[in-house]
């Protein structure tokens, strides 16, 4: 099992960069960080990750994001391929204001199935004897019953990782190829059905740190002229290709909930654009 190197408690900044800037962004960083040794002998120094996001049929997780809840939750599953015996992910990332916590537990793939059917997890099921994967796999089957969810989406994409060679407390990640595709099924393909590139040819570069804002972050950023922005990537994905695709019922009738979002994502796409233009004309 890979070694787990998660930040339960963090503060991250988000930003699209061109592959240009994050070739010079992994120039930078490498001054203050080393590659993530599961990325350091691959290609372009990435490693695929993919993501299968849980959501009612109302897609309420997917809403909260939208509407900009201060406090919500996601749960996904999240694996590294495709090999019947590699362990998977249950995990469930908060938003607490602009903390974000994380919890994860690893769980054996043939075990996958019978926890997903609403049955507790147990020792036995886990990857890891680690009590706190227990806690979070228990806690994620607590909020998957609650909120009636189920697998709407898989997103992938390949993960460049910078990491402290001294303690957790800084991470750097460039996230490329970023696709999402509804997804219904527990099958862990690391071949998604029809994805879609979320933010095309861009590069989703994340700086993510638990304590006070690192001065050289604060200096990549200025060096770059960087600007924050928000690259949800399962919400962009629901968003470009329509909540519809997203539901088990798709060719139901369309309802007056579901006119009231369509009319929601076409606002949603013309906002962004008009801001996009904004921002290109400021730069200017």
């Amino acid at each position: 099992m890979m070694e787990d190197r998660l930040q339960p408690q963090r503060f991250e900044l988000k930003y699209l960069v061109s592959e240009e800037v994050a070739l010079s962004v992994r120039q930078f960083v490498a001054s203050y960080l080393e590659i993530d040794e599961f990325a350091a002998t691959r290609p372009n120094l990435s490693y695929p990750v993919h993501s299968l996001y849980l959501d009612s049929d109302a897609l309420t997780h997917y809403w909260t994001t939208i509407n900009g809840n201060k406090n919500r939750y996601k749960l996904r599953i999240r694996f590294y391929d495709g090999l019947p015996d590699g362990p998977v992910y249950f995990e469930i990332k908060r938003r607490m204001n602009e903390a974000i916590l994380k919890q994860r537990g690893g769980v054996k793939r043939e075990f996958v199935d019978w926890i997903m059917s609403g049955h507790m997890p147990s020792p036995e099921h886990l990857a890891s004897t680690n009590s706190a994967h227990l806690v979070a796999v228990q806690r994620f089957s607590q909020l998957m019953t609650e909120s009636e969810a189920r697998p709407k989406a898989h997103v992938s994409y390949l993960r460049e990782a910078w990491v402290s060679p001294r303690n957790n407390a800084v991470r750097v990640t460039m996230d490329r190829n970023v696709r999402c595709s509804p997804e219904f099924f527990t099958r862990f393909s690391p071949e998604p059905t029809s994805p879609l590139a979320i933010f095309g040819s861009k590069v989703v570069l994340e700086l993510k740190f638990t304590g006070r804002f690192p001065d050289w972050f604060r200096e990549l950023v200025r060096v770059f002229g960087l600007s924050q922005c928000s690259a949800a990537k399962y919400a962009d994905g629901v968003t470009l290709q329509g909540e519809q695709l997203f539901t088990s019922r798709i060719h139901a009738p369309r309802t007056a909930v579901e006119q009231d979002r369509r009319a929601f994502r076409a606002t949603f796409l013309q906002r962004n654009a008009a801001q996009a233009s904004q921002l290109a004309r400021s730069i200017a």
